[in-house]
Order: C-alpha cells, then structure tokens, then sequence
C-alpha cells in the first residue's frame, strides 16, 4: 500500500512553499529560514538533490506551515 503523501525533491517542496506566499528570509549552510505573514516560520534545511519523505512533507505543510489535510493535498494536486 503507497502512501497518500508523495515524496518529493527538495527544489519541489521549496517552490510550493514559495507558492503559498513563504519568502526566504535567511540562508545559513543548508538551512533556510522562510517566513510568511499569515503563517508560522518554518526552518527548512535544503538538499536540493535529496528527497523529502512522504511523512515530512506532510509534516512541514500541516504540522509547521499550518495547512488543513485538504489543504495540502490541493497544493500537492496542483504542484
């Protein structure tokens, strides 16, 4: 059975991220901190050539960046 979550490149879960209005703020190594006004911060340690794992992109889009379930599987449909 696959998981309803997908895997993604790093690249990938960044540009969504930037789609749902998160900004760079600061870069320190591999560690980006992004910020948003109406969401919380998140700190993304960015490996553009690994892949993000099915449960931490769900983590990072509904545990950190505060997105319903629905809400996150439309920004993944639409990705």
């Amino acid at each position: 059975m696959g998981s309803e979550w997908p895997s993604l490149k790093a690249r990938a879960l960044l540009r969504i991220l930037i789609n749902l209005g998160y900004e760079v703020q600061r870069q320190t190594g591999s560690h980006r901190r992004l910020v948003c006004d109406r969401r919380p911060p998140i700190t993304f340690a960015f490996h553009d050539r690994s892949t993000v794992s099915p449960r931490a992109v769900r983590v990072i889009l509904v545990q950190q960046a505060g997105l319903s379930l629905d809400e996150a599987r439309e920004v993944l449909k639409d990705a």
